[in-house]
C-alpha cells in the first residue's frame, strides 16, 4: 500500500469510529458570553473577528475519535424562548457564562436553573465554562459555581472550568472532561 493510501486508510478508519460516537451538545449562556468564540476556538477558526450570533449556528468538530455536533444558539434575551426548541436528543449541555459581567450572575444564573428543569435535559451533564477569565475583573470559577448553586444538581454531572475563549486557555481541559465522563458512558 502506498503511503498516501495509508494515510487516507487510517482517515477513514478513524471517521468510522467517530460516526458510531456521536454527540449532540447544546452550546447556550446569555449573549456576549462567548459562545462563538469558544466554538471557533474548538474548530480552530479565526476568532478575531465575532458579530452576534442572529439564530444559531453548528459546527462538527472532532475530540478524541467523537464526532461532536454542536448547536451555538444566540443568546439575546429575545432569542432565549426558543432554546428549548434545540434540546431534544442532547447528550450535554454547555453553558458558557461571562465570569467579569457580574451585574448579569443573577439573570445566567435563572436561565441555567430553568435549562436543567427541562424535561429534554433531565439527567444531562452540563460543562459551565466560567469565560473571559483573563479579564482582571473575572470572578474565580469556584466562585461562580457556588453562586449557580451548581452543588445542588444531584441527577447529573456537571463540571465548571475556568477559561478564556479568546486565548483558548482552558478549552482544553473542558473538552477532556466531555470526552473522559460523557464519551465513555455513551458507549
Amino acid at each position: 500500500m502506498g503511503e498516501v493510501q495509508k494515510g487516507l486508510f487510517s482517515v477513514v478508519e478513524r471517521l468510522k469510529g467517530a460516526t458510531e460516537r456521536e454527540l449532540r451538545i447544546v452550546l447556550l449562556g446569555l449573549d456576549n458570553a462567548g459562545k462563538t468564540t469558544l466554538l471557533k476556538k474548538l474548530a480552530s477558526e479565526d476568532v478575531r473577528t465575532i458579530t452576534p450570533t442572529q439564530g444559531f449556528n453548528v459546527k462538527s468538530v472532532a475530540a478524541s475519535g467523537m464526532k461532536l455536533n454542536v448547536w451555538d444558539i444566540g443568546g439575546q434575551r429575545k432569542i432565549r424562548p426558543f432554546w428549548k426548541k434545540y434540546l431534544e436528543s442532547t447528550d450535554l449541555l454547555i453553558y458558557v457564562i461571562d465570569s467579569a459581567d457580574k451585574k448579569r450572575f443573577e439573570e445566567t444564573g435563572l436561565e441555567l436553573s430553568e435549562l436543567v428543569a427541562e424535561e429534554d435535559l433531565k439527567g444531562v451533564p452540563v460543562l459551565v465554562f466560567a469565560n473571559k477569565q483573563d479579564l482582571a475583573t473575572a470572578s474565580p470559577a469556584s466562585e461562580i459555581a457556588e453562586g449557580l448553586n451548581l452543588h445542588t444538581y444531584r441527577d447529573r454531572q456537571w463540571q465548571i472550568q475556568a477559561c478564556c475563549a479568546l486565548s483558548g486557555e482552558g478549552v482544553q481541559d473542558g473538552m477532556s472532561w466531555i470526552c473522559r465522563n460523557i464519551a465513555n458512558k455513551k458507549k
